[in-house]
């Protein structure tokens, strides 16, 4: 409960936005309470890549002196983003030698300049990896415990909304860039239908896997990026799920479940019977034979529309560049033939509409976020096997926390729905939060 203004940071977006909005406090006091948190805590979770305190205040003041009818939606909601999300007033550097003293290009990308027409202001770039496209991690901590790895691609923007940093978060996600790190941090994370957000000015790794994503505390904060950017279900829902005790959900473990650990088996066990426990329907299903070429089908897409990404870095920027990166940019031909990628192209659109038929029959499908807690190091941000086939499927998925694994560390279970049905799925996930936060297990160990 905040009882200061000193404690502001620990409100989530939609909380801070009403305080706002009734002048019972200022877009200045908002912000300086984070920028004090970020003092105390980025010593430790080291996850912001550029952040400027003077520019932020000059944005929240130029907010404050606003008359009301010329505020936005989202007049003083402070966002991070991901730094390979172009900013005009903030350098891009895509954690990247080949950027490292870039300056500010004068361009948004397309989701922050929506942003910042709704009000908000940019609190700063969050670290990622080289060019969101390694899996090789940052000097950014896990907030619950500085050994381990926040995930990644977005690794620093699920760190600062877990750590109270900010209250929402940018990312993006190829393979499991927003969801991983939402379940190794404790926070929600939202990946939406493929290509409902514009990705221009985003840093393009796989043109038909990129999606742009967000971190929130609350699923009331992913409300209000739907609603600011106008993600709309098609077909609409006929009504909305009020009720947990109405819902149907089917459990489906995936064909890569042989991968899953014990701390991530025990959450799908005891999500399960938290849900029955309040009346909801589960029905595990298996999804068809077939399916269990998606995660050798993204690999294949992934690195054909990597090698055409990356060839001027690989070309004319080697030395700088990731080996990984330089390996498979400059492999033979023959290493990752044409045929396989239009193999993979045509299997994964044939399955696209067999999966959205088979999600329209519940309210959502409930499957693992990651293999298990995050693992100790920096070096590597964990697997995102559990992520892939969603991420070339093209649908909404939902990182909801509220578990933990065998040492404490919050793991997080995903809710899926067919494409287009992103509102559906956040009503699920929020009634699923409500049940799963108070009744999972986790227990968070940040400081506050």
């Amino acid at each position: 409960m905040v009882t200061s203004t000193r404690e502001l940071y620990l409100l989530d977006g939609k909380a801070a936005l009403s305080l706002i909005a009734r002048d019972e406090i200022s877009v200045t006091q908002y912000v300086q309470s984070l920028l004090q948190r970020i003092r105390q805590r980025d010593a430790v979770t080291r996850a912001w890549a550029y952040l400027d305190e003077e520019l932020v205040l000059k944005r929240a003041k130029e907010l404050d002196e606003l008359p009301k009818e010329q505020r936005g939606p989202l007049h003083g909601l402070p966002v991070a983003v991901k730094d390979v999300i172009l900013t005009k007033d903030m350098p891009t550097r895509y954690n990247s030698p080949i950027y490292a003293d870039e300056p500010a290009q004068g361009i948004d990308a397309t989701c922050v300049a929506v942003l910042r027409a709704a009000g908000a202001v940019i609190l700063g770039k969050t670290k990622t990896t080289e060019f969101a496209a390694t899996p090789v991690g940052t000097d950014c901590t896990n907030p619950h415990d500085p050994s381990r790895t926040p995930g990644g691609s977005s690794s620093g923007s699920g760190a600062v909304v877990a750590d109270f940093q900010a209250p929402i978060a940018l990312g993006t996600q190829t393979g499991g860039s927003v969801i991983r790190p939402g379940s190794f941090n404790g926070v929600i994370s939202f990946k939406p239908t493929w290509n409902a957000i514009s990705r221009e000015g985003l840093k393009i790794h796989a043109l038909t896997l990129d999606t742009l994503g967000f971190f929130t505390r609350s699923v009331d904060d992913l409300d209000l990026m739907a609603k600011l950017f106008r993600l709309q279900d098609d077909p609409a829902p006929s009504k909305p799920l009020l009720s947990i005790s109405t819902a149907r959900i089917a459990l489906c473990k995936t064909p890569v479940w042989d991968q899953a650990g014990p701390g991530t088996r025990d959450a799908m066990a005891r999500g399960v019977e938290i849900l029955r426990s309040h009346g909801v329907t589960v029905d595990e299903i298996t999804l068809p034979e077939e399916f269990a070429s998606l995660p050798k089908w993204q690999d294949v897409i992934l690195r054909g529309e990597g090698r055409s990404s990356f060839l001027h870095y690989a070309t004319s920027h080697k030395a700088q560049l990731k080996p990984l990166l330089v390996d498979y940019v400059l492999a033979p031909v023959e290493d990752y033939p044409r045929s396989e990628q239009l193999a993979a192209y045509d299997g994964a659109a044939r399955l696209r509409p067999i999966f959205d038929d088979i999600a329209s029959r519940y309210d959502a499908v409930l499957c693992p976020s990651v293999i298990d807690e995050a693992p100790v190091g920096l070096q590597h941000t964990g697997s995102y096997v559990f992520n892939a086939l969603w991420t070339l499927l093209h649908v909404p998925v939902v990182n909801v926390p509220g578990f933990a694994g065998s040492n404490g560390m919050p793991i997080g279970l995903s809710l899926v729905q067919g494409r287009y049905q992103d509102i559906k799925l956040l009503e699920v996930a929020k009634l699923c939060a409500e049940v799963f936060q108070r009744e999972g297990g986790f227990q968070s160990s940040i400081p506050r």
